[in-house]
């Protein structure tokens, strides 16, 4: 029996209807339009695939985006002083910086250069470190379309056991934090795990975020398991994700599909949070 595959449009769509409402509120209370930049670093494909999205799904809600776009060579002394700049500028009501950037440049400062009333993706340490306490406010935007996900197909995550492939500090952390938040079981695992088919074939629920095209396959799922496929891989058969969908989607119970899936729902809780920064900003 195939696998139920979960409609991350349709989710997306509930959310930036929610969003829209927001947004259109707080624009008559304070007369004026969110702006939200993006700072985008390099070319990156899969980054431009995601930021043409976002733009179109601000504009649907009554968000401006604005994107700032810097060559790869760029200097983090520039990208500093831009950020301290926008942090600043009161016509600016939140601000992105568009991961993955180049490896000359050091992310741990540029997101500490953010203030986090400003802060979209929620990855300043004063943000992230409330997501850690249980204190969800503003969330990385990728675990909290997870959650999302799963809070719609109504999966109680009490005593569930969760395998996390990714443990970067934009989705495999802040995700263990809300996973553990709600009293589940979670196995983080990485590009250094070994054997990792022994973690995923216990999963109930398996998170795959490798950006390894077709990494997971029927061997490495249990029967009737929650498989949410976070990788948005562009190659020269269109775009791919993490799990060979075709291998699995007759064992797994339920299945993102890519494109299709977590894509859609991660933009529209970007939304969410540009709501959040907004008011921040407006309500002082």
């Amino acid at each position: 029996m195939s696998a139920e595959i979960v409609d991350g449009k349709k989710i997306a769509e509930k959310i930036r209807k929610n969003v829209a409402f927001e947004i259109q509120k707080l624009k008559l209370k304070y007369n004026i339009e969110p702006n939200i930049t993006t700072i985008k670093i390099g070319n990156n494909p899969e980054s431009n695939i995601y930021l043409k999205l976002r733009d179109t799904a601000c504009e649907k809600v009554g968000i401006k985006p604005k994107n700032i776009e810097l060559p790869e060579s760029v200097s983090e002394e520039e990208i500093i002083n831009l950020i301290s700049r926008l942090n600043e500028d009161k016509k600016v009501h939140g601000i992105l910086i568009q991961f993955p950037i180049p490896k000359h440049l050091s992310s741990d400062k540029l997101i500490n250069t953010l203030n986090p009333k400003k802060d979209v993706e929620g990855l300043t340490p004063l943000n992230m470190g409330k997501t850690i306490v249980g204190d969800e406010y503003i969330v990385p935007c990728t675990p909290l379309a997870i959650l999302k996900i799963l809070e719609e197909e109504k999966i109680r995550l009490q005593g569930k056991d969760v395998v996390i492939i990714n443990h970067s500090n934009i989705v495999g952390k802040p995700l263990t934090a809300l996973f553990l938040n709600r009293n589940a079981t979670v196995s983080v695992t990485h590009v250094f795990t070994k054997d990792l088919k022994k973690y995923t074939i216990g999963a109930d629920i398996l998170i795959s975020a490798s950006g390894i095209p077709k990494l997971i396959n029927k061997e490495h799922i249990k029967p009737d398991a929650f498989v949410i496929d976070v990788g948005i891989i562009k190659t020269s058969d269109g775009v791919t994700g993490d799990v060979d969908f075709e291998s699995v989607k007759n064992i797994a119970g339920k299945i993102t599909p890519v494109p299709g899936g977590v894509g859609p729902v991660t933009v529209a809780c970007s939304l969410v949070n540009m709501a959040k920064t907004f008011r921040n900003c407006m309500e002082k």
